[in-house]
This record gives C-alpha cells, structure tokens and sequence, in this order.
C-alpha cells in the first residue's frame, strides 16, 4: 500500500525501486549495460513518468480549464477568456508541454528498443515492461494528438532521425492503440506500483481512445470489461465532507481510482498552488496565485442544482478584487499541508469508465439502453448522496430521452462529475461542440484555431520537416 510513485530526476534515468518509494540511486546509463536487471529497467520506466511531473502537469492543466465553458482565468491565463488566440506566455508553456511528452516518448522508446536485450531478466518480465513503457508512450501521444493536431511519430526505430514528417491524426491514433494492446495483453493483472498501469488501465484508456474516435462499439466493450470485473467501484458519498474520501491529500486510494499520477509531500502537486487565495485555509502555505475562477452568474454555474453535492464541493464565494459574486475551486485542497500538495491527480476514475460505456452504448443502439440510463443514475444518485446502486428520487427515466437527449445528459454529467479535471475541452472537442457551447455561455464567437495548439519554435527549428498548424 506504500508503493508509491515518487520520482527524482538523475540525469536521464532514475533510481531502483524499493518496498517503499523510488529512492535516489544512480545508475550507469550506457545501455549495452543498464537494461539487465530488473532494477535497472524499473529506473528507467520511472524516468518515464518523470518528464510530466509536477510542472508540466500544472501547465497543461493551467491552459486548458480557462478553455472550458465554465472557468475563467487570471494573470497570463487571462487572455484565453477571450478566445481570440494565445499569448507568449501561454505559447511559451505549450512548448514546455511539447517537449516533455517527446522527452517522456524518447524515454519510453529507449525502454522498448533495449529491455528485449537484458540478459538478467525473463521473457515475462520484458514483456511486462515493455507493455508498461507502450501504455506511457500511447499516454503521451494521446494527449499530444489532442493539443496539437497531426504530430510527428517518434518511435523505438527513428529515435536518431531528426527530420520527421508529421503523422495525420488517424496514424496516430492507430499508433496509440497498438501501444495499448499491447499494454493490455502484457501488462500486470495488479499495477506494479500504485499509479502504474495494469490489463484495466490499458483497457479504459482504450475505451476513451475508441470513444474519442467514434468507435462506440469498442468503447463500449472495453468499458464493459472493466466494469464487469468487479475491481472497481464508485466510493459512496452522504455529506460533502465525504469527497475527501475521493481527493483528499492524505488519501492514498479509493475503491475508483483507475489510473492517476501520485503525488507525495516532497513529490507534490502544485496545481492547489494556482487554485487558493492565502489564508483561505484550503491551502495554508503557497497558495498565492488564485488563477482560475467563475462567477455566479456563469451559465454553467447557474444551471447545476443547488443540491449536488458535487457543486457544494468544488465551490467557494471570495472576492479576489472581482466582485462578491466570484467563486474560486475546492475540490482540491490541503488544508494541514505546506507548499507540496500530495493530492493525486485523476486520469481516469470508475465513473468516467460508467459515463463512456452509456455514451457508446447510446450511440450504437440509437437510444438509451436500461444498462446505459443504470450507469448514468449511479453517478448521479452518488453526486446526490444517495447509494449509488440503488433507485433514488434523483434518477433520470429512460422514457424521457432519445439519443441525442440522452448524449447531451451524459456530456453534462460529465462535465460536472469530472469539473476541473481536465476532461471538459477534450470532450467539446471530440463531439464537435466547442464553438457553439463557448458561443452559448459567453456570447463569443471563438477562433477555431484555439483547437489545435501552435506548434512550439523550437521544434518547427529542429525539425525541418515540420510545419505550423494554421492560424499562428
């Protein structure tokens, strides 16, 4: 139960893994070497997971929930409320992005191309890691395609090419889901370390990977998998101090934690950093920055019930010299800690895993199914505070809803299931909604070239094959 992820950087590679955490323990990196024994493939696997760490994270997170219908932002985040482009600064942390998903692709690259090699280690051991490296590089490209649009395919065998053409988004995708079945074949049953994937990890990001491409019915089935095996379950929630049992900074997992990047005191989340007004008492030292709000007049805020206990959750009123109608975010907080934040941070939870198996399911069957309106309720009657599997004075009717009714309630379900977690601008985006939702809540008729980000100078310098995405 104490395996947790705690990585620090030493040069490329990082330390062996202990019974406790990831110590400092420099290896040789000379990879006719390195890749032998089973520690040493475990340090650079941990490298891997370094390179979008604690500051990348917080940029990527950073940039896209101002995006949202639902959130504004302040400071250099204050240009994007008005959705006319990007700013240098925003720019400037984009290309920070950029290239640690390479780095972190480059990493995982070295760990497939050399792990095969290791005289120390059995068959089923490479196996294993390498799947686990596929699932990170599939992670990386997946938020990659996302942002940017088509992207160079760095891979195990071009790793010395620099001048790479960019792949079409369909090669990438195709790319990221042979990553994950492999990662689904080869992964362990149980993850290696907290926060590391197993065969269900690889399987829900399948799922979002087939959902995101509108292949409904293989989102469905790998949802269906993960459902059906009984590992997870939705952590019942009575009063709104109960979500600390979900996000909490002392909590080490719950019963739907799926995939999340793990946080300690000395490995911490400085996301809280930019989300706290000092002396809020959400997060006592370091919270200075307050760059994402909303007000109460914001339609998005306007029209979720009072009574979910998930709006409860994630809302404070202060006036940040805004107005008294301004609310800043609670759903992460850490109220005994000190600048570190040890609040993990969700990729994916159980109720997501439910939401994408309804959404699917809807969409193949040109209607609600029982089983697809049953999930959507046990997310709902859970916000609500009711038990989570059983009828509840909450719980939508089937006969209420076609197909297209039925997507937009599981869309706005998870938007309020998954608020500020960096879910909400991936979701416009893939269902073609983005300029007419931001059209809807702020009478704005946005660039569309905010869709794909700006590809970073740096690399449009060192790749010659590279060109820039429209609009920039």
């Amino acid at each position: 139960m104490n395996k947790i992820i705690y990585i620090t950087a030493i040069a490329l590679f990082v330390s062996a893994c202990t019974d406790s955490l990831l110590e400092e323990n420099p290896k040789a990196i000379a990879t006719e070497t390195f890749y032998n024994t089973a520690a040493e493939v475990e340090a650079a696997i941990n490298a891997i997971y370094y390179n979008v760490g604690v500051s990348q994270l917080t940029n990527e997170i950073n940039i896209l929930e101002p995006l949202t219908d639902y959130s504004y932002g302040k400071g250099s985040l204050s240009y994007l409320n008005d959705y006319v482009g990007y700013s240098p600064a925003n720019m400037t942390n984009m290309g920070y992005l950029w290239q640690a998903y390479y780095l972190m692709i480059r990493n995982a690259n070295l760990v497939i191309l050399n792990t095969p090699n290791g005289t120390e280690t059995t068959e089923d051991q490479k196996k294993r890691y390498v799947a686990e490296a596929r699932f990170l590089r599939a992670h990386a490209y997946f938020h990659l395609v996302r942002l940017w649009g088509p992207i160079p395919l760095r891979t195990e065998e071009n790793m010395k090419d620099i001048d790479i053409a960019r792949s079409s988004i369909d090669e990438v995708y195709n790319f990221i889901i042979s990553d994950l079945l492999v990662a689904e074949l080869n992964c362990p049953d149980t993850p290696r370390l907290l926060g590391t994937p197993s065969k269900l990890v690889a399987k829900t990001m399948l799922a979002d990977v087939y959902l995101t491409t509108g292949n409904w019915s293989s989102a469905k089935e790998k949802a269906g998998e993960v459902i059906d095996s009984g590992k997870f379950s939705l952590v019942e929630i009575e009063k709104v101090e109960d979500f600390e049992k979900i996000y909490g900074a002392e909590l080490l997992t719950s019963s739907e934690e799926i995939f999340y990047q793990k946080f300690t005191r000395d490995y911490g989340n400085n996301i809280l950093t930019f989300m706290h007004y000092p002396g809020d008492g959400y997060k006592p030292y370091g919270a200075a920055y307050f760059s994402h709000y909303t007000f109460g007049s914001n339609l998005f805020f306007k029209n979720w019930d009072n009574d979910d206990l998930r709006k409860q959750n994630n809302f404070y009123k202060k006036d940040i010299a805004l107005g008294d109608d301004t609310y800043l975010y609670k759903k992460f907080i850490d109220p005994n800690g000190y600048n570190n934040s040890p609040n993990d941070w969700p990729y994916y939870r159980y109720p997501e895993v439910l939401l994408i198996y309804a959404e699917a399911d809807n969409r193949i069957n040109k209607g609600p199914t029982s089983k697809a309106m049953e999930y959507l309720n046990m997310v709902h009657r859970r916000a609500y505070g009711y038990p989570s599997t059983q009828p509840s004075p909450v719980d939508f009717n089937i006969n209420d809803y076609n197909e297209e009714s039925f997507f937009e309630l599981v869309l706005m379900e998870k938007a309020y299931e998954t608020f500020f977690e960096a879910k909400r601008w991936f979701d416009l985006k893939r269902t073609n909604k983005t300029a007419q939702v931001i059209k809807q809540a702020f009478n704005i008729d946005m660039n569309i070239n905010m869709l794909f980000w700006p590809i970073p100078t740096g690399e449009l310098s060192y790749n010659k094959l590279m060109d820039q995405n429209p609009g920039y």
